[in-house]
């Protein structure tokens, strides 16, 4: 029955709604949901990096991977368009000026999760790892969750809670990682849904919390890598440039690294020399221009951030062993995306760092800094919070065995987070909400990917929009218009420059002004979406 399952779901009602069968409807596929934290578009190996990734490696080989997929390019706004379907400023999860909203924003009423609207179709939902949405888990539909909510330790959290309800800190050398602690609690979810309810599909959210900054590594990970970045981030862009352009994942030019780009975040220089060391380096300039000490230092960043990302596809290898342990592995539907690209901040939070500690361990703080988070973006342009290529292309790997019958399947066809919800609503069986309490609810952005998943460049949207820390960009068709902050609006043909290296916003001024104009005119519809009241 599954093999046929996709085609028979496409030849059934449109959009977001499936009639019912005349005869026994197809089953239901579980779902998992798996989210990267601060993962940069060429950090695994099936996207062209040096990262031993196996597990998610065999999904992508044996799945889909597509090369045009987008994040909102910051954490909190990406889990809710990934939850609800909408754009994050439509929902109040990111900033829309005038208008209590943003990281602290809270959903209107008629913007529920994802597991809300799943639970009337017969399923179970478990939330594992960081949250970073308002309200809590269990009042959102989900029916168990571990939450981290400590972003700043990874070895001893303070802020931690099952079930809604907060769990005591953890204490330091008890041996608790993160990565490790939110496969595990998956796994007993897993584990205690089979036992329980093993009639029932299951929505699982599996939200890591690695490789966001601080740069914290099991030692036995780190030592893997720990002598493969010796020869810098110049020559590791130009490795994974020509693995991405073998798979067939990317054409054009490889970007130029920007020694302009400091986050509004960052430290200053001075204090990273003062915190850090004399060996941290504030901007994305050539490796042969920094001193011995620099190059003596900056190495074991990118092996820590490797480590972390090596820690993760090991632990969802262990989350897939207990689906075939349960016999549910062929029957689940699997996503895999980042939340943003690879992060260029530098700043100290937590426990402070310790400059004599060991590297990768509980009392140091590092991140990764403008040049190697522009080698884990290969081959584009800038990166987390901005909106040019490098800050909101994630890779997208869709594994279902008995869903559809590509195996190891390139899809170039455009898509965003936004998606993902619509397409899980529409497998499960379910319609969109035309109201929530008597109040209408808007039609979602999102569309589902059920006809991707069986032929490339079968789904369009009208467009594509960001907006985020006053970085804005519209995507209509292959052209995109992006402005960095306050600076002037740039232009790009994404069909012929992904990595956004000929800005033609001076030969091609009529479609600066009609872009623009789209850009202006969602972002007052969101606008006045969001301003009004529950």
């Amino acid at each position: 029955m599954f093999p046929k399952l996709l085609h028979l779901l496409l030849a059934m009602l449109p959009f977001f709604g499936i009639a019912a069968a005349e005869q026994s409807p197809p089953k239901k596929p579980n779902v998992v949901v798996i989210v990267a934290d601060d993962m940069g578009f060429s950090d695994i190996g099936c996207y062209g990096s040096e990262i031993h990734t196996p597990n998610l490696d065999r999904l992508a080989s044996n799945g889909l991977r597509f090369t045009e997929f987008y994040n909102t390019g910051r954490c909190w706004p990406s889990r809710a368009a990934i939850l609800t379907g909408y754009y994050a400023q439509q929902v109040r999860r990111d900033a829309v000026p005038g208008i209590k909203s943003g990281n602290t924003g809270a959903r209107p009423a008629w913007a529920r999760l994802l597991p809300e609207m799943l639970r009337p179709l017969g399923y179970r939902s478990y939330h594992s790892g960081k949250w970073h949405l308002d309200g809590q888990p269990l009042k959102n539909g989900f029916d168990h969750a571990y939450s981290l909510n400590d972003h700043d330790r990874y070895f001893y959290p303070r802020a931690h809670a099952f079930d809604d309800k907060p769990l005591p800190p953890v204490k330091p050398d008890d041996g608790y990682y993160a990565t490790t602690a939110i496969a595990q609690h998956a796994i007993d979810m897993l584990a205690g849904h089979q036992a329980e309810h093993c009639d029932e599909p299951f929505f699982l959210y599996l939200a890591f919390t690695a490789p966001h900054f601080p740069l914290h590594a099991l030692p036995e990970d780190l030592a893997v890598y720990r002598q493969r970045y010796l020869a810098g981030w110049d020559v590791l862009r130009q490795e994974r440039y020509t693995r991405m352009q073998q798979l067939g994942l990317v054409d054009g030019a490889l970007s130029k690294l920007d020694p302009t780009v400091w986050p509004i975040y960052n430290l200053s220089l001075a204090e990273q020399h003062d915190k850090i060391g004399p060996g941290e380096v504030g901007r994305a300039v050539p490796w042969d221009s920094l001193t011995d000490e620099q190059r003596a230092f900056q190495p074991v960043k990118m092996a820590i951030h490797a480590a972390m990302i090596h820690r993760m596809d090991i632990e969802i290898g262990r989350v897939i062993t207990q689906l075939k342990a349960a016999g549910k592995f062929d029957d689940t539907l699997i996503f895999f995306v980042s939340d943003n690209g690879a992060s260029a901040e530098q700043i100290i939070r937590g426990d402070g760092h310790d400059p004599s500690a060991a590297p990768g361990s509980a009392k140091t703080f590092l991140g990764l800094g403008p040049a190697w988070s522009t080698a884990s973006n290969t081959p584009l342009r800038l990166q987390k919070s901005w909106v040019h290529e490098g800050g909101i292309a994630t890779p997208l790997i869709v594994h279902w065995p008995n869903g559809f019958t590509g195996r190891g399947e390139l899809r170039h066809n455009p898509g965003h987070l936004i998606d993902l919800a619509p397409t899980i609503l529409q497998l499960a069986g379910g319609q969109w909400p035309a109201s929530v309490g008597g109040r209408p609810v808007p039609a979602p952005p999102g569309k589902s990917l059920l006809p991707v998943f069986a032929k490339d460049g079968t789904l369009s949207h009208e467009y594509f929009w960001w907006h985020h820390d006053d970085n804005r960009a519209i995507r209509l068709g292959d052209w995109k218009l992006v402005a960095d902050h306050d600076k002037p609006w740039e232009l790009y043909d994404l069909h012929a420059d992904r990595s956004e290296t000929h800005n033609l916003a001076a030969e091609q001024p009529a479609r600066v002004t009609q872009l623009e104009a789209a850009w202006t005119q969602h972002f007052n519809e969101f606008r006045a979406l969001a301003a009004q009241p529950d």
